[in-house]
Parts: structure tokens; sequence; C-alpha cells
């Protein structure tokens, strides 16, 4: 049982979407206080802290992880943000997830794993020692 969704709802995560793509900190913080899921994914799985993370805005991952996202959350691949982080070399996301509870060793592969591929020391290191 399948029922089309409702063009408003559709547009709406749309617009939320592309909100944490672009790092608009203060919107995507508004949209979740008045009520749009903090762990609210797409047809991919990808989570608004996911395509924050992996577009390199460090605030949006914060505001997303203290209003109640998952750090760890995967998207249909097995992917995790902190893995995203990791491989587009986001320096500042990755401590942002990490200070949010961010787990190196989930998903796969995990941001250990993806440190190690791309002989990422500094990384695996700091991964290390939590």
């Amino acid at each position: 049982m399948s029922e089309t969704p409702d063009p408003e709802v559709i547009e709406l995560a749309a617009k939320v979407f592309d909100l944490a793509r672009r790092g608009e900190t203060e919107a995507l913080a508004a949209y979740v206080d008045a009520g749009v899921p903090a762990n609210l994914a797409n047809d991919k799985g990808d989570t608004l802290v996911m395509l924050a993370a992996y577009h390199g805005h460090a605030d949006a991952v914060r505001v997303l992880l203290e209003r109640g996202a998952e750090p760890d959350r995967p998207n249909d691949r097995g992917q995790t943000p902190l893995a995203g982080a990791v491989f587009k070399g986001e320096d500042a996301v990755i401590r942002a997830l990490l200070a949010g509870g961010a787990d190196p060793e989930a998903g796969a592969p995990s941001a250990m794993d993806t440190a190690r591929m791309f002989g990422k020391t500094d990384l695996l290191e700091l991964f290390g020692n939590r």
C-alpha cells in the first residue's frame, strides 16, 4: 500500500536537504526546531548530517547533532557521515562529528578504513586516541 506523497511535503524536504548541502545553519536549525526530523533522510538514505558533512559544513553538522541527529546513521550504501568527511578531507567536520559522538569504526567502509585506505595517519592517530 503506497500512498502518493504530498507534493508540498516533497518540496519542503527538498528545500531542507538543499539547506544541509549549502550549510545554511540558521535556516536548517529553524526547520528542525519547527518539527522537521533531525534524522530526515532522502531516497538514498542520506541524512541531513550526511549531506552537511559531505559538503564540508561543520557548523551545520554541530547544529543537527545538538538537535538529536544520529552521528553514525549510515546511508543505503553503509557509508557514515564521518567516513564521508574523511574521504573529502573535511577536518572541521571530522572534529565536529567526533565531538558529537561519531564512532570511527561504524559503517562500511568505516572512517577508520577510509583513513587507512588513503594513508591518513594523522586521522588514524586521532581515532585511536579517542
